[in-house]
């Protein structure tokens, strides 16, 4: 069983729930709150792992910013600040980073370069139907996607 935490704009400062999934001995993916600093992020993690469990991944899914071009602010600049300042895993989710289906692959390909340890994209066979505005990618752009990251994570010496 995975468990999904999401550190929203109020839940991240949710000290209480963020000590009781500490408890939980079970995998965290702390997402990044949408006005959260870096900072603020780090410490959510740290009252979560405060009761015990290390098992936190931190994922960057944007930061809401007075730009309306894309659903949020991507911020991939997070994730060589994250590996300067701690152990845990970064994760990005260029899905609803940019929240456009063309802007996932670009935004991908840059978490990849930028380090990222894992990713998640969205995908259904019929995206229209699932999320008919949304970052959806169907099978066969997901496969083209990952045959372009190998070269790049092999450039930035990482693995596919």
């Amino acid at each position: 069983m995975r468990t999904s935490f999401r550190s929203g704009r109020g839940t991240c400062k949710t000290f209480r729930l963020l000590l009781e999934v500490g408890t939980a001995q079970k995998p965290v993916l702390l997402k990044r709150g949408l006005s959260s600093t870096i900072k603020e992020w780090l410490m959510s993690a740290e009252y979560i792992m405060s009761r015990g469990n290390h098992q936190v991944m931190l994922c960057e899914r944007g930061s809401g910013t007075f730009e309306t071009a894309t659903r949020n602010t991507l911020d991939l600049s997070a994730v060589p600040v994250l590996k300067q300042l701690t152990h845990l895993p970064v994760v990005v989710d260029p899905s609803h980073g940019v929240g456009k289906r063309d802007l996932v692959a670009p935004m991908t390909k840059a978490a990849v370069a930028a380090g990222a340890d894992g990713l998640i994209i969205e995908v259904h066979t019929n995206p229209e139907e699932r999320c008919p505005t949304g970052p959806v990618l169907k099978p066969d752009q997901f496969a083209q996607l990952m045959r372009e990251l190998k070269p790049i994570a092999e450039a930035v010496g990482r693995e596919i």
